[in-house]
């Protein structure tokens, strides 16, 4: 069972329970927010729940309208307030209501709660409220937030929650205790921010969520260009209130180098907020990390999110040169030269020498991102991803764990793809399927491997079925083109993935 806000959800049962009163559900409507819970805080398009409600039968998209407006009737919930499901324009709809496994009462919660905090300080950010009033603002603040969530995760006195995490309460009122349980932490930051025109206003509190009360009050009243050294000082206060004077060498700030312009810096959080799973997000995101760079050429993260454009391309369209890899792999180097504090850039930088296959640079990037910042999960998802490749799957696994360990809400499809590869390596074909089933939306290349799994365990008609919806998404797959892309170090590991979907019937 699951706790969605006040509400007790059993899947299985198709019943929610909802102030006392127990609700039946059809069993669309419970796949529809189920859909939604599993993604809780990410927009799910239209389409894709087409793809996993509606999969049996042909439905148009008025389905998915009719069936949103009557969950939420049920729910009671109001389309102009949402408290559940927001609804967003052009893109799809999102679960803003917090999801958590259901947990019945202890007898004495808080002292079990006590006793699961980690040996050092935790604290989650909470998304800081835009008080601009032009929701279009929001990525600013958005930006804000996890900008903050990342500075602090640079600390390994501090046990720092995921953006994902705090993201599932936006919107949603919580009780401080009710939040620190449901995350296991002891602290919370909460803030909000109202940009007026050339002035910025950023309020921030530390609370203990164990007395309630505050720890830190702090407002910054500056003009925009100040942005960054505000994030700086926020930062370091924190650290040193929870954790006692700490001392920042002047060596570890050098390396920090936050963009010179602060239009450049919108143009990169403006471009993280598409989706570039839709084609016209990933041009516009293209256009604006392009944008950034033309505003501040010295800015490496834009450099380094343009190479993951550029790497993208290369990838999804097998027809591309390898000009269009070779261009992403100079925008990764020059990331890194530009800001070598930087993990993001690392590890962005090894995933382009594992693609050209520099085996010994792609490792050494990938672990000095997470050297640089242990806390991510994204560094060590791909640091896990090199090891695949480099032969080291049992690696690759504890990896993945460890970024779910770091965030329980991480759920990338490209993860869980690797993961699924990494089992094939092994053999362990049926542990690989639970894992790509988890590689959600139209991944072919997810879609290819699952077929090559089953015909490896003998289950041809699933095999079958998966080759079909392959090829009903990539007409023009071939096993040729698709392990040209697969940079194994290995040549068995790469001999054994193609004779598995020439075992499910992929064509040569």
């Amino acid at each position: 069972m699951l706790r969605i806000a006040d509400l007790r959800v059993d899947p299985t049962l198709d019943e929610i329970c909802k102030d006392g009163r127990t609700i039946k559900l059809e069993p669309k409507a419970m796949q529809l927010l189920m859909c939604l819970a599993e993604r809780g805080g990410e927009v799910v398009s239209v389409e894709e729940l087409l793809d996993q409600v509606w999969k049996d039968v042909v439905v148009s998209q008025d389905s998915v309208y009719a069936a949103v407006a009557a969950l939420r009737r049920i729910l009671g919930d109001d389309p102009k307030s949402p408290r559940y499901i927001a609804n967003v324009v052009r893109r799809g709809y999102r679960l803003i209501a917090p999801v958590s496994p259901w947990a019945e009462p202890q007898a004495d919660p808080t002292a079990n709660a006590a006793a699961a905090l980690p040996d050092k300080p935790s604290i989650v950010v909470m998304p800081f409220v835009n008080l601009s009033g032009d929701p279009a603002q929001a990525y600013f603040s958005n930006g804000i937030t996890e900008d903050i969530i990342t500075e602090l995760s640079r600390w390994r006195l501090l046990a720092v929650r995921s953006p994902s995490a705090s993201l599932r309460y936006r919107g949603v009122v919580v009780d401080t205790k009710q939040l620190a349980r449901e995350l296991n932490v002891r602290f919370v930051i909460e803030g909000s921010i109202r940009r007026m025109g050339e002035r910025i206003r950023i309020s921030v509190q530390l609370v203990d969520a164990e007395t309630g009360s505050d720890i830190w009050v702090e407002k910054f009243d500056r003009g925009v260009e100040e942005i960054f050294a505000v994030q700086d000082r926020v930062v370091q206060t924190i650290v040193s209130t929870l954790a006692g004077r700490v001392e920042v060498s002047a060596a570890e700030r050098a390396r920090r180098k936050p963009p010179t312009s602060l239009a450049a810096y919108e143009c990169v959080l403006k471009g993280n907020a598409l989706s570039w799973d839709d084609s016209l997000g990933a041009a516009e995101a293209t256009r604006l990390f392009e944008q950034a760079i033309e505003l501040d050429p010295g800015y490496a993260l834009a450099h380094a999110l343009l190479a993951v454009m550029f790497c993208r391309r290369w990838h999804n369209d097998l027809s591309s040169p390898g000009s269009v890899l070779e261009k992403a792999y100079v925008l990764a180097r020059r990331a890194v030269e530009l800001d070598d504090g930087e993990s993001t850039c690392h590890a962005i930088l090894g995933h382009l020498c594992l693609l050209q296959r520099h085996y010994d640079l792609a490792e050494q990037y990938t672990r000095r991102a997470v050297e640089i910042n242990p806390n991510n999960q994204w560094n060590a998802a791909d640091l896990g991803s090199c090891l695949v490749y480099t032969g080291e799957s049992e690696q690759a696994l504890t990896w993945f764990a460890k970024a779910r360990e770091i965030d329980p809400y991480f759920d990338v499809p490209w993860c869980w793809r690797a993961a699924g590869l990494a089992c094939m390596n092994l053999g362990r074909y049926a542990d690989a399927l639970l894992r790509l089933r988890h590689a959600r939306g139209r991944l072919y290349s997810s879609v290819a491997l699952t077929a090559a799994c089953h015909a490896r365990l003998g289950e041809m008609d699933c095999a079958r079925a998966s080759v079909a919806t392959c090829l009903s998404i990539r007409p023009d797959f071939s096993i040729a083109q698709f392990m040209s892309r697969e940079p194994f170090k290995n040549p068995a590991d790469a001999e054994q993935i193609a004779s598995s979907l020439r075992l499910a019937g992929l064509p040569d």
